[in-house]
C-alpha cells in the first residue's frame, strides 16, 4: 500500500493505476489517456519500463 505522506519519489518502476494520483502523473507523462494508461498495464503489468515500451509501439 503507498504510503500516502511521501509525495517525493515513489516506486518509480511500478505503476499503481488504483491510485488516482499515480494515474495522473503516469498519463501526462506518457501523454496518454489514463484508458489508454490502464489498457497498457492490463496488458504488460505494472513495470514503468514494460507499459512504456508498449505505449511506444
Amino acid at each position: 500500500m503507498d504510503n500516502k505522506q511521501k509525495n517525493g519519489s515513489a516506486d518509480r518502476g511500478r505503476i499503481n493505476i488504483n491510485e488516482g494520483y499515480e494515474l495522473d502523473y503516469w498519463s501526462d507523462k506518457f501523454s496518454v489517456s489514463k484508458d489508454k494508461l490502464k489498457a497498457a498495464v492490463q496488458t504488460v503489468g505494472t513495470s514503468v519500463n514494460k507499459v512504456e515500451d508498449f505505449l511506444k509501439k
